[in-house]
């Protein structure tokens, strides 16, 4: 299963809206055969097990890290594919959360004479797949919020510098984290600010579309996330006006006008739209205003944030704009930390 979960996750950031997966058959003790889901629309990943096998998967085991499918999406069940090649044992990772799976890919090879043990390494295969998981059950993508701040929580110097505030190995992580997600998103103070590119580099992989909340769309029609490379939406509202809409379309921009919700964009439908469009992860860039908001709103599901070794004071921005707590008690509250170190860096992950 350790295999198969290596398998899945090259396929993270590739396959949406459907889940990362992967696939080991193994008969006799050896490998026979072996693959993962790629992208959306080709195999899945027991199929290109199955194929690398070949004659060798009569009776034998199948590992796999999320429940076959028993339904025709894009491709044709796996389940029938499964019986087909006379596989005697699968051992399934995490039990697929989809309303159209949900135990009937279980169900189906049990009834079919295949011998079938479930949550073998569950945690660590559900983890590989918690976007999917969100997006399939709620319609929603899910969130992770990245910053990367000084020791004493500041993402920027008095002037405005940010640039760089941690070193080469943490922000080789941060494009990784990029090239794994569906969409980049931050606020237009951000664009106006450090003009950003929120391409993927230093690493491969693909561009996410670059998502800009900026509710008066005051974008300079140089700003670099026009260039070529990816999709762009910005989300604004009807304070925009209608040139400005008009010339950021003008420059290949997808404007949706949302409702406004206590003077910015509102939120919660932003992310609702971008579900509709089978964006099903969404990784925040900031700035510290922005993720303010996308935290009061409820919308943030993970945090990624950085620290570097350096302290700049009092007079710097903070890593996120006020949340309004008066009392401790009334604090958002961080679940499941991990520390991840980079060089002299180190990163804090943890849930909401």
């Amino acid at each position: 299963m350790k295999a198969a979960l290596g398998l899945a996750r090259r396929g993270v950031g590739k396959t949406s809206p459907n889940p990362a997966v992967g696939a080991v058959v193994v008969r006799k003790g050896k490998v026979v055969g072996k693959g993962y889901h790629r992208m959306a629309g080709l195999p899945h990943a027991e199929i290109e097990a199955l194929r690398m096998a070949g004659g060798k998967a009569q009776k034998a085991d199948l590992y796999i890290t999320l429940e076959p499918c028993n339904h025709k999406g894009r491709t044709p069940p796996c389940t029938e594919s499964i019986l087909a090649a006379g596989i005697g044992r699968v051992i399934v990772g995490a039990e697929d959360p989809n309303p159209r799976v949900a135990g009937r890919g279980i169900k189906r090879l049990q009834r079919g004479g295949v011998a079938v043990s479930t949550g073998i390494l569950r945690d660590e295969c559900a983890k590989v797949n918690e976007a999917y998981n969100k997006y399939i059950t709620t319609g929603l993508p899910y969130v992770t919020l990245k910053l990367a701040a000084t020791l004493d929580g500041k993402i920027a110097t008095k002037a405005g510098e940010s640039k760089w505030i941690t070193g080469s190995r943490a922000r080789r992580h941060v494009h990784k984290m990029r090239s794994e997600a569906d969409a980049v998103m931050v606020g237009g103070g951000t664009v106006r600010r450090d003009d950003p590119e929120l391409t993927v580099r230093q690493v491969g992989g693909r561009d996410p579309v670059r998502v800009v909340v900026d509710s008066e769309l005051g974008l300079s029609p140089e700003a670099k996330v026009f260039g070529p490379r990816g999709r762009l939406i910005i989300a604004t509202t009807r304070k925009a006006g209608k040139a400005k809409v008009k010339a950021a379309e003008e420059r290949g921009a997808t404007v949706l006008i949302l409702p406004a919700m206590k003077g910015g964009v509102h939120l919660g439908r932003l992310m609702a739209v971008l579900g509709e469009m089978e964006i099903m992860a969404v990784m925040l860039e900031g700035g510290g205003r922005l993720a303010a908001s996308c935290v009061r709103s409820g919308i943030v599901d993970k945090l990624c944030l950085f620290y570097a070794p350096k302290i700049v004071g009092g007079d710097g921005v903070p890593l996120l704009g006020g949340l309004g707590v008066k009392q401790l008690v009334d604090s958002t509250s961080v679940k499941n930390m991990t520390i991840k170190r980079f060089a002299d860096d180190f990163m804090v992950e943890g849930y909401l």
